[in-house]
């Protein structure tokens, strides 16, 4: 099946990641069955930081998060196949689970959402 985005909120519209780039992300996964939270980088109030197109994550996250500009919130619907599969995760992901993540593409490497905040042009 794979992945399908429902953006919440627009991202800049020019600033989209590559392969190997250096994420930061805030995200709660759901279970698409009924909505049962399952981990959340909001509650541990610390974004959540990976490279992109490395395996590090879900499939569906290496494919979803590539089409997210910088700024962005959505929501991405992983089918079980672009999640965990028929093993599940940690006990709180049953097998063949369809997954729901909100996700909100806070840094590209050191380019934050909102632009640089380096420099005042007077």
């Amino acid at each position: 099946m794979g992945v399908t985005k429902e953006i919440i909120k627009q991202g800049d519209g020019q600033t989209f990641p590559k392969k190997g780039d250096k994420l930061t992300m805030h995200y709660k996964g759901t279970l698409a069955s009924d909505g049962t939270k399952f981990d959340s980088s909001y509650d541990r109030q610390k974004p959540f930081e990976f490279t992109i197109g490395r395996g590090q994550v879900i499939k569906g996250w290496d494919e979803g998060v590539i089409q997210m500009s910088l700024g962005e919130k959505a929501i991405l619907h992983i089918s079980s196949d672009y999640g965990y599969g028929t093993q599940g995760a940690g006990g709180v992901i049953p097998p063949n689970a369809d997954l729901d993540f909100e996700v909100e593409l806070l840094k590209i490497g050191s380019k934050s959402a909102g632009g640089d905040s380096c420099c005042t042009v007077l």
